[in-house]
């Protein structure tokens, strides 16, 4: 069973939110937060697997919960928002956030994003991708950035796996890609981002764009 918390300010949203997540076979919502504040409060006490953030709340907004949440290893957090500025996207992911989802995103979508970063897999909404995408390539020339020091000490597979995730592949299509069984990816996973001090395997990605690999 995966538990998760919304947090979402308007409570009608709200209302719809934990409508579609508690119809869905396999997950229970754990609780509900009406602000930023009160998300980190409560993702200390329930421990969901995870948290469902929206961007703009009021007392602490979701980008600056986010980086509690996972900062103290609380949750995954998926972040979900009306917005697809660039703004918010680098924010939320610099904060750490596991995914990025827009409200526009159907119901199916939604339920398969929580179970997606439930996995330990990150998700960015394809239209935020294609944003992402365009950025880089609308970007001026530059050299790649210079590679932290520990990067060296990555072993040749961990290189390996975090070529894939700049690449996007999911566990399964790094497994398929190289060899392996899905849980040995999920620990090089693990062990490279605790290596480079990354919080999440969507912050692994676009370094890993940035440097080249």
């Amino acid at each position: 069973m995966i538990r998760v918390l919304v947090a979402e300010d308007q409570s009608a949203v709200r209302a719809g939110l934990v409508l579609i997540l508690r119809s869905a076979p396999g997950i229970d919502v754990a609780g509900e937060a009406a602000d930023g504040e009160q998300a980190v409060a409560l993702a200390r006490e329930l421990r969901p697997d995870v948290v469902l953030m929206d961007v703009q709340m009021p007392v602490l907004d979701g980008v600056s919960a986010t980086r509690q949440v996972v900062a103290e290893r609380l949750a995954d957090v998926l972040v979900l928002t009306t917005f697809d500025l660039d703004e918010y996207v680098f924010g939320a992911l610099r904060a750490g956030a596991a995914g990025f989802l827009l409200k526009s995103a159907e119901a199916r979508e939604l339920v398969e994003a929580v179970r997606t970063v439930a996995r330990g897999e990150g998700i960015v909404a394809p239209a935020v991708t294609r944003r992402l995408i365009a950025a880089f390539a609308a970007g001026p020339v530059r050299e790649p950035k210079a590679a932290p020091a520990a990067l060296g000490t990555l072993t040749p597979r961990e290189r390996e796996v975090l070529s894939c995730l700049g690449e996007g592949l999911s566990n399964a299509g790094i497994a398929l890609r190289l060899g392996l069984a899905e849980g040995t990816v999920k620990t090089h996973v693990s062990r490279l981002l605790g290596k480079l001090e990354l919080r999440s395997r969507v912050q692994a990605a676009v370094l890993a764009q940035e440097l080249g690999l």
